[in-house]
């Protein structure tokens, strides 16, 4: 299957931080605030489509529950935590690159008084050598496979630090989310698609594995793909403030975007900017017409 697929980056798997359109922060204090945004976004992300991811790890081809599980590109932890949920005798550990996301994950399970089942790595894994994870029984990877320069490469480590017969579950955005009505807003009709379709031309030079087949790839790394699944997600509950926040952070990052700003013509920048505007007439936190519409795909695959 062909998927096409924006940047939404829910792990940072590697040293390379990629925004929307492949942007790249420049000096501390933008990536310290890059950081931020990025984690409530994540945040928002895992409380919104909860469900779903619930609704994946409930389908994963498991015939016992894993005992020990890695999460990959981990971010700061929607994957974790709907783990540690689905499978009460597993622990985790979670690898990122990004400090404080992992920090924040941490802070989540001391909270949630899940921290003995939770372990943190910070590592960078497009480096040669990854750290040691033990021996998993299932590998986690949602939204950050795509970033990875190497997957060949990522996909032989996991398959040789699995468990013999363990799972490797990828999970991957077939876009963005969307969250605008089509003939919104109504100065600017199609806003949101003419924005994506600015960030993905970017993207796919930076990330040219976004939208991948991850089938036959699995299989060439010398897994046996058990079961693929499309999760199709449209949530119309437009009054939620979830949602709300949700598409404000995903379309500020978006506005963030230099292939926005420099290709856009200024009527959308500035009906985007109105949008943006919280404490305007035209923000997005005032619309009763939000939904989340987006797919992801599933790949399960086992090692023999």
């Amino acid at each position: 299957m062909a998927h096409t697929h924006t940047p939404h980056q829910h792990g940072t798997p590697h040293g390379h931080r990629h925004g929307h359109g492949g942007d790249h922060g420049t000096g501390l204090d933008q990536h310290h605030h890059q950081d931020d945004d990025l984690a409530e976004l994540l945040d928002l992300d895992a409380e919104v489509l909860a469900e779903h991811i619930a609704s994946i790890t409930a389908w994963l081809p498991l015939p016992t529950g894993p005992r020990h599980i890695v999460d990959l590109g981990s971010g700061t932890g929607a994957g974790t935590f709907a783990l540690l949920d689905r499978f009460p005798d597993a622990y985790v550990t979670a690898v990122d690159a990004s400090a404080a996301h992992l920090k924040r994950l941490r802070d989540k399970a001391c909270a949630l008084g899940v921290e003995d089942r939770v372990r943190t790595v910070q590592a960078d894994l497009d480096a040669p050598s990854w750290p040691d994870l033990g021996s998993p029984d299932l590998v986690w990877a949602s939204a950050s496979m795509h970033h990875m320069a190497q997957p060949e490469q990522a996909l032989r480590a996991v398959h040789d630090a699995l468990a013999p017969g363990g799972l490797f579950a990828v999970v991957e955005l077939a876009g963005f989310p969307r969250f605008l009505p089509e003939n919104a807003p109504e100065e600017r009709p199609g806003l949101e698609e003419r924005c994506h379709a600015a960030t993905d031309r970017v993207t796919a030079e930076h990330m040219p594995h976004r939208g991948a087949d991850w089938g036959p790839m699995l299989s060439a790394a010398g897994f046996t793909v058990e079961g693929e699944r499309t999760v199709t997600v449209n949530i119309e509950n437009s009054r939620s403030e979830a949602i709300g926040r949700y598409a404000l952070s995903g379309l500020r990052r978006i506005r963030g975007a230099s292939a926005v700003a420099e290709t856009l013509p200024p009527e959308d920048l500035a009906a985007l900017d109105r949008l943006l505007d919280t404490d305007g007439p035209h923000s997005i936190l005032r619309r009763d017409d939000l939904a989340v519409r987006t797919e992801r795909f599933v790949w399960a695959a086992r090692r023999a």
